[in-house]
This record gives structure tokens, sequence and C-alpha cells, in this order.
């Protein structure tokens, strides 16, 4: 204790008891050399009678210490105590194997114990005497006597804020790739695991497998591990420690400065990447555009915008690596929408040249549903022979038991509506046609 606080307290000590010394009068509570401000000591400290008995506390007078009440010197400290959990800055004072000792000011000394000492500090941070830590209250007074501190638990809560504030500004920050599962990536910053789903990668990383398979896709995304990507938070909380990321929200600023140039009705050339059940992923360089080939956009043409034609299957025509030409549709924020048969001849525009409803022509069946079939008069114009009007005319049968997919019956037209590219039709005799003579 300094010189100056060891002589105010035998003067606090002299006028409640009597004594002229500190040192002889024993309080309930020890005070320790740099542990306890003065203000706790003269809280805590409890008269005595000259026999040693304890005495009572006088009520109603209040010692005065050079002029001032004890009641003005509390009141003059008015350094906020921290509570646990709390954090509180100091300056190391001391370094030994398994303890660190830290100045709190007037509020006493710190202890940082074993491990927890390191544990927190950054790598490039080296802890030195005379330097200044951030730490959280884990123990108001420990057996030493000591406010316990945890430099772990504030550089955790710490890197938490920092996250939250990252989210907020929208910052695109580097993570980097410790682990893989089938539904993303798992991430790493400030010290914190998080997860960046399959969907948030950029189209650069995103794994296009045609068959969808999982597996084919895990390995695909193994090729990340230990990569730094950029990404943007899109969800931090720190009490359920879940940390979400996009690498493709990153790449977002950039995509819509490219997009800003481009319009609904574009023509653009581009390559197919890849190839999904639910249509084609075209990568394309916007016309007049500086972006490099490894930063080119990227559009989805629909299963229904691949042809006029109905399809099962996307991959039955077409492939990754196709060069094709679409048509953009949409745009919304940085998602494409393209369309390939929108500069292809709608085939419908002449379709009442080529039948005429109530006469009968051969068709195939491309599949059967609860509500009908769906029957294909040639390569580009369908129809559908609805269940009803099928019960009708064949009362007391089934249509699936009558007819089969792939196979050609004669159908008659029912009804025509080539702006919306609707056909009615109905079985005629349940008899299959022959192939050859389809």
């Amino acid at each position: 204790m300094a010189t100056d606080e060891k002589d105010l307290l035998d003067k606090i000590v002299a006028e409640v008891t009597g004594k002229t010394d500190a040192a002889s009068v024993k309080p309930e509570v020890e005070v320790k050399p740099k542990k306890t401000s003065i203000k706790k000591a003269a809280q805590s400290t409890t008269p005595v009678k000259k026999d040693g008995s304890q005495a009572k506390e006088p009520e109603a007078v209040s010692p005065v210490v050079s002029g001032a009440t004890m009641e003005e010197l509390l009141e003059k400290d008015d350094t906020p105590i921290p509570q646990l959990g709390e954090p509180i800055t100091g300056k190391v004072i001391d370094i030994s194997t398994n303890v660190v000792l830290v100045d709190l000011g007037t509020i006493g000394t710190g202890m940082v114990i074993g491990r927890e000492a390191k544990s927190g500090l950054s790598e490039d941070a080296k802890l030195a005497v005379g330097s200044k830590i951030e730490a959280v209250v884990t123990d108001m007074i420990n057996e030493e006597g000591y406010m316990e501190l945890s430099i772990r638990e504030a550089s955790y809560e710490k890197a938490w804020d920092d996250l939250r504030e990252k989210k907020e500004s929208e910052s695109t920050v580097k993570t980097r790739i410790l682990d893989v599962n089938k539904g993303g990536l798992i991430v790493e910053m400030n010290g914190i695991t998080g997860f960046l789903p399959v969907s948030q990668l950029s189209s650069k990383n995103y794994p296009r497998v045609e068959d969808g398979d999982r597996n084919k896709i895990l390995e695909l995304l193994k090729q990340l591990l230990n990569k730094e990507l950029p990404v943007r938070i899109l969800d931090v909380d720190q009490e359920t420690e879940k940390l979400i990321v996009s690498e493709k929200a990153a790449h977002s600023d950039e995509e819509r400065q490219a997009i800003s140039g481009l319009s609904v009705g574009d023509i653009v050339d581009g390559e197919v990447s890849g190839v999904v059940d639910f249509g084609a992923f075209v990568k394309f360089t916007p016309a007049e555009s500086d972006i490099d080939a490894e930063h080119r956009l990227e559009g989805l043409v629909h299963i229904s915008e691949l042809a006029w034609q109905l399809i099962a299957n996307p991959r039955e025509i077409i492939k990754v690596g196709d060069k094709v030409k679409a048509k953009i549709i949409g745009i919304d924020d940085t998602r494409i929408s393209l369309s390939v048969k929108a500069l292809l001849a709608d085939p419908w525009t002449t379709i009442t040249k080529k039948y005429e409803v109530g006469k009968e022509y051969p068709g195939t069946v491309d599949k059967i549903n609860p509500f009908g079939a769906f029957v294909y008069l040639d390569s580009d114009i369908h129809g559908l022979a609805h269940v009803s009007e099928f019960q009708e005319a064949f009362p007391g049968k089934k249509l699936d038991e009558t007819i089969s997919s792939g196979k050609d019956y004669k159908w008659r037209i029912l009804s025509i509506e080539p702006k919306e590219h609707r056909m009615g039709l109905i079985l005629v005799d349940g008899v299959e046609i022959p192939k050859e003579t389809a």
C-alpha cells in the first residue's frame, strides 16, 4: 500500500478507535496491500475497544479526517466497482509461471490464473509488465484476496461484439474453411465457429453436380478445405452461438454493378455451368463488360424455359459445357432469369394450320397423372386428355389401365388455345397403334 494511503487509513482508524496505529487494530477482513481500495478498506474496518473486544459502531457520529467526513471521502471516490461478468481494463504489474497480477487502479489488484492468462490473447499479442489488458471479472475476491479475472472471456465477448458490428455494417471479411459436410462449410471467425451453407456459395464455388449426388457434392466441397473465402455475416447470435455467413452476399456489390447494365429483353451468349432437376445454370459475360471469365455472371434457365415441349428431365436436352443463346426475362437483385425457348419459334402460333378441333390424330402418351394423360401429337405440340372426359367416354374403366406411357393411340381434339398453349384431347378407342403406322 502506498504511504499516503496508509497514513490516511491510520487517521481514519485513530478517529474511530482512539488508536494511533492502524496495525494495532485487527479488522474482520484483513486489508491486504495493493488488493483493495481505500474506499473498501474504510467500509470493511470494524471499530474495537481498547481491551480488544468488538465495539458498536457509532450511529450518529461521522469521523472527520482533515476536515472531511468519512461519507464525504467515500462520495469523492466515485470509481465504479465492476460486477461479476463485467469487463475491466488494467495494467500488468507482475508475471509468474501460473499467475499474472493486474493493477486495477483504486479498485485494487486483479489476478489471472494459469492458462487463462494466455488463452484469450491473439496470436500477435504478447503479455508483458506494463501492458494494458482487457479482462472479465469472474470472482469478486478469491482465496488469495484478489479480484479474479479472465482474459479469455473478455476476448470471447469482444469477438462476438466485433461480429455483430461487421453484420450491421455489412462488411466483407475473409474466413478460413475448417471442415465440410453435405450441407455446407464449417468456418472460423474471431476464434468462433460458424457455418456457410452450400446455397450461400458464390457461382464460382457452387458444386454443380448433374445427378445431385450428395457424395459427389461433398467431394467438390472438400476442395475448399483450408482456403480463405470472402464472406458477409447473415446471422449472429451469441446466446445460441450461431454464426451464419455467405460468400454469395460478399460478391453481391460486384454483381449488382455488373447487372446494372443489363435489362430484361437483352440477349446473352453463355455456357451451361450446371444442370439440375429444375433447370440449367448459364454463365455469361455482359456485352461491353470488362469482368474476367472467373467472375462471369450466372443466370438460371428454368425447366419450363428450356424448350416449348414438356420436359421431365433437363439432362435429356442440355448438358454442362453446351453453348447457348438466351434471353433475359427477369432480374431480381442479383438473381437473373433466362429463357432459351423465348428465342425459338413458338410452334403454337401456327398450330391451327396443322391441327383442327374435332379431327382425330395419332399421339404418344408422355406421362399419366391422377387428373389425366399428357399426349404429344408431334415433338412440340402436346395436349391433355382429362380423366373426366375419359370416364364419360369409357364408363367403368380406368385411364391408367387402358393406356400406357410411351405407346401410341388415336385422339380427337376437343379444344385448342394457342395463346395459353393448351389443347384438350379425348381417347378415341383405346386401341394401341403400331409404331410403324403411328
